[in-house]
C-alpha cells in the first residue's frame, strides 16, 4: 500500500499480517483522487473515513493537508494500525476513533465536507450509511458522501445520487444534498 500523492507522495506503507482488511486498490484510489483533485480543494477539507481498514484513504486525504482527517475503525488492531502510522507520519489534525461506524453516524455532531465509507462489501446492511448521512445532516453545505461498494450494486435511483465511477471491480458512488 503507498500513499500516491502530497507531503508524503510513494510513502510505502506496510500493514501488519493479522490485518483483514480489504484495501481500496492502489488503482481504484488514484483514479479516485484524480477525480477528486478536480473537484475539492483538499486544504480545506474536514474528511471522515468510515470503515477505514489500513488507513490508506485517511493517509492520501492526511498526505494532502486536509484541514481534518476523522477514521474510523471499530477493530482495535486496525484501530491501533491507523493511530501508530499517522504518529509516525506526524500528520496533524488527524483522529483516529476506534467506534462502531454506525453508532459514531448516530451520535456525530459535527459536519463534514467529504465522508467517505468503505465497508466491507458482504457486510449487509451497509447502504445504511447512506441513510443515517443525509438523515443526520451530516455534510456541509457543498459536502458530499463517497460510498465504495461492488459493481452488483445500483444507487442511481437514490434521490442524492449525484455520479459514479467505476475501476476494475470497484466502484463509487457519489451523493450529495439536492
Amino acid at each position: 500500500m503507498r500513499i500516491i500523492s502530497g507531503k508524503y507522495r510513494g510513502r510505502t506503507i506496510v500493514p501488519p499480517r493479522n490485518l483483514r482488511a480489504r484495501p481500496t486498490t492502489d488503482f481504484a484510489k488514484e483514479n479516485l483522487f484524480n477525480v477528486l483533485v478536480n473537484l475539492v480543494d483538499f486544504e480545506e477539507l474536514n474528511v471522515l473515513d468510515l470503515f477505514s481498514g489500513t488507513g490508506s484513504i485517511s493517509y492520501e486525504f492526511a498526505s494532502r493537508e486536509a484541514r481534518s482527517v476523522t477514521s474510523v475503525e471499530v477493530n482495535s488492531v486496525h484501530h491501533n494500525f491507523i493511530r501508530q502510522t499517522a504518529k509516525e507520519l506526524k500528520f496533524e489534525n488527524f483522529y483516529a476513533v476506534k467506534a462502531n461506524a454506525f453508532l459514531y453516524l448516530k451520535s456525530c455532531a459535527k459536519k463534514f465536507d467529504l465522508i467517505f465509507s468503505d465497508a466491507p462489501y458482504d457486510l449487509e446492511g451497509s447502504d445504511e450509511v447512506i441513510k443515517l448521512v443525509f438523515e443526520r445532516d451530516l455534510l456541509t453545505e457543498d459536502g458530499f458522501l463517497i460510498f465504495e461498494h461492488s459493481k452488483d450494486r445500483n444507487y442511481e435511483n437514490h434521490p442524492c445520487f449525484w455520479q459514479s465511477r467505476s475501476y476494475g471491480s470497484v466502484q463509487f458512488s457519489f451523493f450529495k444534498k439536492m
